[in-house]
């Protein structure tokens, strides 16, 4: 059957697939959308298997978070080359997948694959766009958080993002600079009291054997690596940290300057390859 340039238009507003393959699409199913649809996801699915043992190793990591501040995501959508991953139109799929999540705030990254974009599973959006860019896709990683306010900040390049969960509702430039100490220095946890003993265990017994090779007496050890781990402390959980932009004084410290009850209740450090 004739297909009409409004049609093909049609369909690729639906799908992001090429003008030519629209067209070869809408003519194999005799006009039906639907079909169409159907066919180009089909094609994504053979790329898809094709391409299965190729490492998707480049794409985006981005942030947002509500209107009103309580709710924050974080995605990856993963491809396979440097060159697809800054392209505008993979950027835009990513974010308008993100801001599903954020409009539905799924439970985890299997339910946000199973809601809608633009009337169409996720999933099997992203398989649909396997097809039309050749490369493998992979929505990867969803994490998000709910606070009384939630700060995001994508570092640029779209390769590291997090999220930062308050307390209480405060000026925005105050959670964007604990999101970029966060980006910056990578803490392993809130406080002290979140890190996990085996975590704290591992560091004692790194603090006994650096000691011990520094030829420091045994009875010494378990106090010399207690000192360790308070430096651990000091370097690793975001509150003791040094605020990295007044190193006189710590991330506890900068944020009861902005008010004396203020504290983080969490936060996601996210990047490509974590």
């Amino acid at each position: 059957m004739a297909v009409s340039a409004a049609d093909v238009s049609k369909l690729r507003k639906m799908t992001g697939a090429g003008m030519m393959d629209c067209k070869n699409a809408l003519e194999e199913s005799n006009g039906n959308y639907d079909q169409a649809v159907e066919i180009i996801r089909k094609r994504g699915q053979l790329v898809a298997s094709k391409r299965a043992d190729r490492e998707a190793g480049e794409g985006v990591v981005i942030a947002k978070a509500t209107a009103d501040g309580k709710f924050g995501a974080v995605i990856t959508l993963n491809c396979e080359t440097d060159f697809v991953a800054k392209n505008a139109d993979f950027v835009k799929f990513a974010q308008d997948i993100l801001q599903v999540a954020v409009d539905k705030k799924p439970a985890d990254l299997d339910a946000l694959k199973a809601l809608t974009l633009d009337g169409r599973g996720i999933g099997d959006r992203v398989t649909e766009q396997i097809g039309i860019i050749g490369e493998k896709l992979d929505l990867s990683y969803y994490a998000k958080i709910e606070a009384a306010q939630v700060v995001p900040y994508i570092h640029p390049g779209n390769r590291l993002a997090t999220l930062v969960g308050l307390n209480k509702a405060v000026d925005i430039q105050v959670g964007k600079d604990v999101a970029m100490q966060v980006a910056a220095m990578s803490p392993v946890a809130v406080d002290k009291g979140d890190v996990s003993a085996e975590m704290i265990e591992k560091e004692k017994e790194i603090g006994r054997e650096q000691a011990r090779n520094e030829g420091k007496a045994e009875n010494m050890l378990d106090k010399i690596a207690e000192g360790k781990l308070n430096k651990f402390f000091k370097e690793s959980t975001l509150l003791n940290q040094d605020f990295t932009k007044d190193s006189t004084k710590t991330v506890r410290q900068y944020l009861q300057a902005a008010d004396k009850d203020l504290t983080v209740t969490a936060f996601i450090r996210y990047t490509l390859n974590q």
